[in-house]
Order: structure tokens, then sequence, then C-alpha cells
């Protein structure tokens, strides 16, 4: 969806504290070979601190940041990956009642690893089809530190992070300028993150801790009992969406400076998103998201502050957000910086 007039006018984040993956295997969390092969060297970790709170924090500060009064905004979408709170509540309306106060619809987006995303462009949606409000507030939030995650080892391809995101998007200004996002998906590749686990009961609710390890395993025995999986390859969907969203943005590759992407090992990041759109580490955020570890619902937002924050891109550069999530969903967005970051928003 190419996009006309609609900016990201604030942007904010908030990162708990790293722990080293050095000191997760002196511990006994994180195995050796693993944590040499990933190259990740620390994960954000949140504790005890909700993750409504912290993506109430991250708002604070986009919204700030945006230079936009409340009334401006007209909808608030959340997205997040793991649970919030309790069960049956809107962490929604709890970050609108803690931010923006306003009655307006909250949302949430649930699109796993691309929710920030895809909240991204509902709310770019939303404002190109209602001109009655100029903004739009996107917040994106995860904890994963209960007893049933186990951070370390849920995955082979990732290390699960914590953190918060938050992107004021506008009509009429910001720092820099929606372009084009868009998305696809693969519905066949669903069953690559089911597994064997049955829909019913759900697994959290009689106390069956997350496992993409154990998923992954039993499609292999599956495969090698002759029962195909619905594999496609991966990194000619992430292509397919990328090509489609820079031509909506009249924008080719070359002129992308830099791509914001997930915070996988070395390894799945190269082989999934790295090798198939023909970059590098440097071209990417590896030397920034190798510190956070897989942030899911908030990276490519985390990717496009640093970047921007840090002086890496300035006005005239494109940046590429691109990210997947379960479905299995691709997708990608092209901003164009327009302005330097005022010296109180550095981070």
């Amino acid at each position: 969806m190419r996009t006309e007039d609609v900016y990201l006018s604030g942007i904010g984040s908030v990162l708990p504290d790293r722990v080293s993956t050095e000191s997760a295997v002196t511990r006994g969390w994180y195995d050796e070979a693993d944590r040499e092969a990933s190259g990740i060297l620390s994960v954000t970790v949140a504790g005890s601190t909700p993750a409504p709170d912290m993506a109430v924090e991250a708002a604070n500060v986009a919204i700030r940041r945006s230079g936009r009064a409340a009334n401006d905004f007209g909808v608030l979408f959340h997205s997040h990956a793991h649970h919030q709170g309790p069960d049956a509540w809107s962490p929604a309306h709890y970050i609108l009642n803690n931010t923006l106060d306003r009655p307006i619809p909250a949302i949430e987006v649930k699109q796993g690893c691309l929710g920030g995303l895809a909240a991204l462009e509902l709310a770019a949606t939303r404002l190109l089809a209602n001109p009655s409000h100029p903004s739009a507030l996107v917040t994106a939030a995860d904890n994963f530190s209960i007893p049933l995650v186990d951070r370390w080892r849920t995955s082979s391809a990732f290390v699960l992070a914590d953190s918060a995101a938050a992107v004021a998007l506008s009509r009429g200004g910001g720092f820099a300028r929606l372009l084009a996002i868009g998305s696809v998906s693969d519905a066949r590749m669903e069953a690559l993150d089911r597994g064997g686990d049955p829909l019913f009961p759900p697994g959290v609710t009689v106390g069956e801790p997350l496992d993409f390890t154990k998923r992954r395993e039993y499609m292999r025995e599956q495969w090698a009992q002759g029962v195909t999986p619905p594999i496609g390859y991966f990194g000619d969907k992430i292509v397919a969406v990328t090509e489609s969203v820079l031509k909506e943005a009249d924008v080719t590759f070359d002129e992308i400076a830099r791509v914001a992407h997930p915070g996988f090992g070395w390894e799945s990041l190269e082989t999934m998103f790295l090798d198939p759109l023909g970059i590098d580490a440097d071209r990417g955020i590896w030397d920034y998201i190798r510190k956070v570890g897989h942030a899911g619902v908030t990276e490519v937002f985390l990717g496009l502050e640093h970047l921007w924050t840090s002086g890496q891109v300035g006005p005239g550069d494109r940046v590429l957000l691109v990210s997947s999530g379960a479905g299995a969903s691709m997708g990608a967005a092209v901003v164009e910086i327009l302005t330097a970051p005022q010296p109180a928003t550095e981070n």
C-alpha cells in the first residue's frame, strides 16, 4: 500500500536491563555451543515489570516527541505476541487510560512477531480512511519472564527479549515519511508453529511450556514417516513482500540506506532475511540487535529509532523495515527520514 501524507511524528522505546549470553551460560541457562552459533551477545530481561507498563512508558515518549496533543489521536493499536496480564482483560485500554485518556477505539493486534508492523499498517489505513483525527498511536510490548517460558531454550532460532516500543503516526508532517507498507502470508506454514500441540485445551491453561523446538522436532518426525511438511522457501516470501513495497514506494533497493530486521540468531537471520535480500550485517542492524535479542513485535521500531537517534541515518535516507510472524506472515515498510533528532531525544 502506497501512502500519501502519512508520517512518523514520534517514536519511543523501553529496553530493560541486559543479561549477557556469557552470563547465561555461566548460570546454566544457555548452552555455550548455542551461544557461539547465535552470535547474540545479550538479551533484555524485564523481570516483573508488566509489558503494558513498558508500553505506557514508550507511548508517552512517542507522544511527547510527536508534538501532538492528545485530542489529535483518533485510535490506538496495541500489539503483543505474549500474555499481557489478567485473562479476558484489555491491555490496549489500560495503555489508553494511562496515556491519551480519550474515548477512542483501543484495539489489540495479534500477528505474532509481525504485530508491530501489522499495527502500523492498520494505523496508516485508518488515517487514510478516516480524516476526523490527524494522528494514531501504535504500541507494542512483551515480557516473557514467566515460568512457562524458557527464553534461552524455547527455540534454536532465537532468544526471546523483553521490550516496548511506540510510534505516533500522523498526517501533516513528522521526522519520517511512510512511503509504503504491506504484508503477505503463506497459511500452509501455520502448522510449523503448531507442531503436534492440540488446539484444545490451550497449552498455557494446562501448564504446558512454550517450546518451538519441540514443535519443529514433531514436524521432522512426521517428515521421516513420509508426511511432507508444508514448507515453502521462507526467503522467497520475504523478497516478494519487500519488492512489492519498494515498487509501491517508488524506491529501488539500491536507494535503501539501512534495513531494520528481526533479532534472530545469526544463522536464522542470515538464512531467512539477509541472504534472500542480498544484504550484509553492516547494512542491517546486527551490531545493535545482537545486544537486544529477539524482541518480536517491537524490534523493527527499536532498530529504526536506534538508526535515527544515533545519526546512522539522516534526512533523505530511506530505511526498510522487514519482519515476519507466525502464520506464516511477512511484512515490510519503507520510510524516508526527514529530520535529524533533537538533542533531547538522543539515546
